[in-house]
């Protein structure tokens, strides 16, 4: 692939000067009112640029590849609902675009979005369900179809998720986040959607953007929210815009590498590091992630415009009820502060978490809004919620070893020591696996008990919860033999031929039905209460591999107790009192069963109590 910028590098129609304009609509109403609008065409720069209806351009910037012009106007100034964007040479009109300025919905400024309230469920489209398998394949994108590879586009989409909303919903589930869904024309290794080729468009493999839009509305209708993943860092080789550069900075470019890449160091923890050298910083921050995805520029004002106002349309357009931004700290941490405050400027409840994937909570806390460790670097990120890599990262461990000193579930204890960096704890994501990482009923040999004991904790610890599709049936995946698409594989159910449907629980066998019953109890009733979203917690250092904690506010009280323990262990309650004062008994959630806090209680081995305390 050769970047060009001259203006030949593209062929084009001579009768139709305007190839693409961005946006393509805008709305009436924004805080912001400036409104950038990129107009491309073949030497569409070289020509006189006006608009009708009186309406004055506050800016044109031209660009060094005449290809490109970003007009600049200001939507309060504009009393149409449409005008035309007009191009003409010497008096003659070379063609026009009709411009539209929608009224905004309703309430759209003041749309909820995801929090502490919600269990967010993570799938990867090509992988869930396939509703249409007319779109399996499109003739206007690359990779074809082929379910028998197992990196390759297996036909899920959009209409197979809006057909199983029922199952998310009943599985007790609250938010749908879903992997890039936007157009990836990368020939081959497309269906992970993280290669976007045009960021206004969805992939017609999985349906159009009015299918997208769908489904966000399909899901408010039922209190829930669709949660977009928003790519800043990188885009595909194969963008249209990549193929057309409208500057050379709008990617960073390396001379010494092939078609201008060098290859990220992934050492992001360079941001905050006060000794980090100069080169490490650049690679880790500039460097691609790999050959088919360059790396953006977000200290480019062009750049990080089109980024702002895409963002700003896709909720505005979709009705979104979230971002989840891949690669947060490999994007130019000042241009994203700015990114995150204007959307947040325009949508104040709107809810952004960044893939924050380092290890300590002094690093990860720093990208929180307000964070005080962030402002001892001189830094505020703007970013509402971060990702807690720090728990995910000690959770397998916290399970599979016996407790020791700093080992076994003493993990966990130790990781919420560190609670008090963060500026909005209840607004961090917790998970313990995502479409990355290895499956934790892979690493646990699909053992119910260790699933169980997981997703208590995750479930009733400060934060989001997330849960990755599939692990609600007890689905496996190895990372370590198979690579990522052994972690995606294909739902039971979401394809015709599929010999059984998971979807269904009268289809799940008995192992699947255990590991789906269990958490279908469990979210569903997470749902209802506030003492888990929004309650202080009391931590008790771990005794004998268990640990109990409580969640409790003004009006109530949750005993957890989780033991990772090969054995059945007795607790004695008197250990508890300063948490269990003024209460005389509870009942355990999963089981129904009543307990007596006038005697001690023995939970079986590998067993997590979920208790609601009462007077």
């Amino acid at each position: 692939m050769i970047f060009a910028l001259s203006a030949a590098s593209i062929a084009f129609s001579q009768a139709k000067i305007v190839e693409k304009v961005e946006p393509a609509f805008w709305w009436k109403g924004m805080k912001n009112p400036e409104l950038q609008i990129l107009v491309y065409g073949k030497g569409i720069a070289n020509n006189e640029i006006a608009l009708s209806d009186g309406i004055q351009i506050k800016n044109i910037q031209k660009v060094e590849n005449p290809n490109y012009v970003f007009i600049t106007v200001n939507t309060n100034e504009i009393s149409v609902p449409k005008f035309q964007i007009n191009i003409k040479k010497d008096n003659k009109a070379l063609g026009s675009y009709t411009y539209e300025l929608k009224q905004r919905n309703s309430g759209s400024a003041d749309r909820e979005s995801f929090t502490s309230k919600d269990v967010m469920y993570l799938i990867m489209p090509d992988r869930f369900a396939n509703g249409d398998e007319k779109n399996d394949s499109t003739p206007d994108l690359t990779e074809k179809a082929d379910r028998n590879l197992p990196n390759g586009r297996h036909g899920g989409d959009l209409k197979g998720i809006i057909n199983n909303l029922d199952y998310i919903q009943n599985l007790g589930a609250t938010s749908v986040w879903l992997t890039p869904v936007n157009e990836d024309n990368e020939k081959v290794y497309s269906y992970h959607g993280y290669a976007q080729t045009d960021l206004y468009k969805i992939d017609s493999r999985y349906g159009t953007n009015e299918d997208y839009k769908t489904l966000s509305q399909e899901l408010n209708k039922r209190n829930m929210k669709l949660v977009m993943d928003y790519v800043t860092n990188h885009w595909g080789v194969s963008h249209w815009m990549i193929k057309d550069l409208p500057t050379k900075d709008w990617i960073h470019w390396f001379k010494e590498g092939e078609n201008g890449f060098t290859r990220s160091n992934y050492k992001t923890s360079t941001q905050f590091d006060p000794n980090a050298s100069d080169i490490d910083k650049k690679l880790a921050l500039d460097g691609w992630f790999d050959k088919t995805m360059p790396d953006i520029n977000q200290k480019n004002p062009l750049v990080l415009k089109y980024l702002t106002q895409n963002a700003i349309w896709w909720i505005e357009y979709a009705e979104l009820g979230g971002f989840r931004v891949d690669t947060y700290p490999y994007n130019d941490k000042e241009a994203m502060a700015k990114w995150a405050k204007a959307i947040t400027d325009e949508y104040p409840k709107f809810n952004i978490v960044g893939e924050t994937w380092l290890y300590t909570a002094g690093q990860i806390s720093a990208w929180q809004k307000n964070s005080k460790t962030g402002e001892a670097a001189g830094y505020n990120s703007n970013l509402p919620s971060v990702m807690d890599f720090m728990l995910f990262g000690d959770m397998p461990n916290a399970f599979k070893e016996k407790q020791d000193w700093n080992k076994g579930i003493i993990k966990l204890y130790d990781s919420f020591s560190s609670d008090f960096l963060y500026p909005d704890i209840n607004n961090v994501m917790v998970f313990f696996e995502n479409h990355d990482t290895e499956r934790w009923n892979e690493i646990f040999n699909a053992d119910p008990n260790a699933y169980k004991m997981g997703l208590t904790l995750i479930s009733t610890v400060r934060g989001i919860p997330q849960i990755y599709y599939g692990s609600e049936i007890g689905m496996r995946g190895d990372k370590q033999k198979g690579g990522d698409a052994d972690i995606r594989r294909d739902f039971p159910g979401g394809w015709k031929s599929d010999k059984q449907n998971a979807f269904n629980p009268s289809e799940q066998t008995p192992k699947q039905k255990e590991f789906f019953q269990f958490t279908q109890k469990l979210l569903n009733w997470r749902k209802g209460k506030d003492v888990i979203h929004t309650g202080k917690t009391k931590n008790f250092v771990p005794k004998d591999d268990v640990f109990t904690y409580f969640r409790y506010n003004d009006k109530e009280s949750v005993m957890v107790i989780i033991n990772n323990n090969v054995k059945d262990q007795t607790l004695d309650l008197k250990y508890f009192e300063e948490s269990l004062k003024g209460f005389t008994k509870g009942k355990e959630l999963i089981s129904g069963k009543e307990l007596s806090l006038h005697k001690n209680i023995t939970i079986p081995a590998k067993t997590s109590f979920i208790i609601e305390l009462e007077k």
